[in-house]
């Protein structure tokens, strides 16, 4: 993988590629990057960067032969670890086991966490782990000698994955063999065994910008302008559950919205339950559920964003800038902040599996007596 191929994250993309030009490559290193800010990627960038024949200045060359076998996943040198389950009963699985899947997958999901890699292997409700066993291989593979490049790589993905038998891995991380280099990519620091991380540099990277998340969806998903903004807004940074909105929703949030507030202020109950018939439908489905409600928020919050900045630096197309201006007119900061609070609470029970027909329901009635300032039923 090229680093021109990934988005954004111009800033990382330098640090890594001057810390070999500069000669200050650190042997043991985590990408500590959110889910969906292209943790995975650098990481694959990084080391077809390290084992390239003809290092460009701001990437591989993409041509040589070392650059073909690492944009395969096949290089001799680049080896992976992964959280892997046993196909059956009694089996002690190793990543080795699994890198033709693990090939497919991050060709066609560079982008995807933990839970996508363990679906696409078939783990259901199997929990993945990276274990001793993985663990006594790796120290065997990194203890050979380097067949091609002047470098033996580990790239270890979701290394909170790894219990304390990581701890074998110790003396091999602080004592490695020459030009032999760990490369850890994480989500989440706080799972990281605290001995791992006390012996490896971290590089902690943001979650992508709105602008590339935006140019993004529209070159490489054939999102329009309007619709990529409006996303961009809501997953904050995350590519991986921008395509999956985009995957699992035609809706227009902005319009559903505006027919759920229409059928409140006007009263229409028939109105109002065909459109919580179709908010709460299986077609539309929980995560869709979740992100209305988060767009919802979002345009509250510009809501009161119009109060103090120019409409020019907002997010939103002007047809909901529009909208958050007549918001503004409807409901003032206290009647906001309970709106808010009471979608947030909506969202944590679609997570814990709430009729959706009843949850609707039930926040159209909250939300009207909100607008017409009256306390809110006990429901």
């Amino acid at each position: 993988m090229l680093f021109s191929s990934i988005i954004g994250q111009t800033g990382v993309k330098q640090q890594l590629i001057q810390s070999v030009q500069q000669n200050r490559l650190s042997h043991a290193m985590i990408l500590l990057a959110p889910e969906g800010a292209g943790g995975l990627p650098l990481g694959l960038a990084f080391t077809q960067y390290l084992v390239c024949e003809n290092k460009q200045e701001n990437d591989a060359c993409g041509k040589c032969s070392a650059c073909m076998k690492a944009s395969q996943f096949v290089h001799p040198d680049i080896h992976f670890s992964f959280p892997v389950i046993p196909r059956k009963t009694g089996d002690k699985p190793i990543s080795t086991d699994y890198l033709t899947e693990w090939r497919e997958f991050v060709i066609t999901h560079p982008y995807g966490n933990a839970y996508d890699w363990l679906q696409f292997i078939g783990a259901e409700n199997k929990q993945g782990n990276i274990t001793a066993n993985e663990c006594q291989d790796i120290i065997r593979k990194l203890n050979l000698k380097s067949f091609e490049s002047g470098y033996k790589i580990l790239l270890m993905w979701m290394p909170e994955y790894l219990g304390n038998e990581g701890n074998r891995l110790l003396k091999l991380i602080e004592e490695p063999p020459h030009n032999t280099l760990f490369i850890l990519v994480a989500e989440n620091q706080e799972q990281i065994l605290a001995t791992i991380l006390s012996r490896t540099h971290l590089i902690k990277i943001n979650p992508l910008d709105k602008e590339d998340m935006i140019a993004a969806l529209i070159s490489r998903a054939n999102v329009p302008p309007a619709k990529a903004r409006q996303v961009a807004t809501i997953t904050a940074g995350n590519y991986r559950e921008a395509t999956f909105l985009l995957q699992n929703s035609d809706d227009d949030y902005h319009e559903l919205l505006r027919s759920w507030l229409n059928h409140l202020f006007t009263g229409n109950r028939v109105g109002l339950q065909e459109w919580i018939e179709g908010i709460s439908s299986a077609k539309t489905g929980r995560e869709n559920q979740k992100q209305f409600l988060r767009y919802f928020i979002n345009l509250l919050e510009h809501t009161l964003r119009l109060q103090y900045l120019d409409r020019s630096q907002l997010a939103f197309s002007d047809e909901e800038i529009d909208f958050a201006g007549k918001l503004a007119k409807l409901a003032n900061l206290d009647q906001i902040q309970q709106i808010v609070e009471e979608l947030n609470n909506a969202s944590y029970y679609i997570e814990r599996n709430a009729n959706g027909k009843m949850l609707f329901h039930a926040l159209s009635i909250k939300l009207q007596h909100i607008f017409k300032k009256k306390p809110l039923p006990a429901l």
